[in-house]
Order: structure tokens, then sequence, then C-alpha cells
């Protein structure tokens, strides 16, 4: 069994102008890192091996932390956001979940008045190390509202978030991440993108603000569509970095020390 997990989200529904042969690459595992639902059944594979499922991406659920037994029960097929992730890697006692951009506290974007991801990280033992609450949705209350709930927000460079593919205010978090301590459940880590190689356009996040909008009065995703704009828009790079992040984040949950439980 994997000592962390890896969610699909991105992968289905992110990366829009990354194919399999630049994914597969630039991915340094060739064990079981990733998880998703096919027909209701929790699948733990390697990349390859998930391939199939982000071929039917536009006929692919994002499946959160909420609506995974139902998903579950009602033999779905799913790719796992962060809290998802969580959720499944609670059930196989792994003990870290991996994830680029997480969701936070919006008033716009629908199912984020309080996105699960939140609640995910007080109420699970399972640790998430990610970049960033994502652009659009308002960091500062994301890690107000972490932090008020006890939730210990580690950076792996700095004691601050400031944003995730874009640069925005420095945030206060709760410290910095000592690479020979043991993470303890309820711990969120970011480990955030370099600020020389983020997208210096912030024009891009108001069309992508525009374009996810949209998609939701479509009955569609926020997320995808924003990704998209954000990704066309910045002439792939935001594909590139997101893949890069979530890879960094990755080999650093191999290395953090955690309680066992």
């Amino acid at each position: 069994m994997a000592e962390y997990f890896i969610e699909t989200a991105l992968l289905t529904h992110g990366l829009v102008s990354l194919g399999e042969e630049e994914i597969l690459s630039l991915w340094p595992w060739k064990d079981k890192k990733m998880v998703w639902l096919e027909n209701g059944k929790i699948c733990h594979g390697t990349m390859e091996e998930y391939f199939p499922l982000r071929r039917r991406a536009k006929e692919i659920k994002r499946i959160n932390r909420e609506i995974l037994p139902k998903a579950m029960a009602e033999k779905e097929n799913g790719c796992l956001t962060a809290s998802g992730t969580m959720a499944v890697a609670d059930l196989y006692g792994v003990p870290v979940a991996v994830t680029a951009g997480m969701g936070g506290i919006s008033s716009y974007i629908h199912g984020e008045t309080l996105c699960p991801d939140l609640p995910a990280l007080v109420e699970s033992k399972t640790i998430l190390i990610a970049t960033s609450p994502k652009d659009v949705v308002d960091i500062q209350s994301s890690i107000d509202w972490l932090l008020k709930h006890q939730v210990k927000i580690l950076g792996a460079r700095h004691d601050y978030c400031s944003g995730f593919m874009f640069a925005g205010k420095k945030i206060p978090i709760s410290g910095i991440l000592k690479k020979e301590a043991v993470v303890k459940p309820h711990t969120l880590i970011l480990q955030d993108i370099k600020a020389e190689e983020r997208i210096k356009d912030r024009s891009i996040l108001q069309q992508a603000l525009e374009a996810g909008l949209k998609a939701q009065e479509r009955g569609e995703y926020f997320h995808p569509a924003a990704n998209e704009v954000i990704d066309r828009m910045s002439g792939g790079v935001a594909g590139r970095l997101q893949l890069k992040s979530l890879i960094e984040n990755g080999k650093l949950a191999g290395e953090i020390r955690v309680e066992v439980y």
C-alpha cells in the first residue's frame, strides 16, 4: 500500500493542454499512487492504469468527500478531489493525500461556500499536502477558517501563503515545516510555486473567473472551465506549472515523517 495517495481531479479536468506522453515523461512514479472510482469501486493504480478514465474526462464526475458514499452506491465513474482522496486514504489507513491547488471559501463558486477540502482537514486523520488554495477562491478566508478550527498549516518553504499560480498578498500560517518533525493529523502542508515561476498577467485570472461563472450557468463545473482559460491564455504554462507542483508535492509526501494511527 502506498504511503500517500495522489488526487485525480486535476489530472482529469485541469491539464487540458498536456497529453499522455508528456505527462508520462514527467511522472516519476511507476507504482500505484493514483485513486479514482470506476463503477463505484475504488481503484488504486498507476498513471497508465488511470489514463483510460482520463480519456473519458467529459463524462467523468468530480467526487468529493461529501458525495463519495453516494457515488459508490450508485456505481459512478469519477475522479477524486482533494477531500475525496482524503476520504479514501482514511478508508485504507494511508496517512497522506496529495493535491496541487485545493478548494476554499467562495461566495460565487457552487459548492464552495465552504469547500469540502476544509472540513476534511478538521475531521479526517489524513494529512494533506497542497500548493495553495486556488487563486479563484478567497484564500484569506480559507486560511482563517482552517486556523480557527485548529488545523495546523505549515509551509514547506515559507511561513505564509501567497497564492497558487498568481502572486497575492502574504497570508501568515502556523509556521514552517521541519523535515525532522513528526507531522500529525489535522495538518495542511503548503509547498508554494516559486515566485519567479508564477504567471504574471493577472488579467488572465479575471477572464478565468468569468469563464467559470458562465460554465456554472450552463450546469457545468466551475474549476475545469476556469483552469482551461488560464492554461490557454498562458500558452500551456499553467498546466505544466500545476503538474510540476503536483509532482513536487508527491515527492514531499514521501519525505515527511508522519504519526502512525
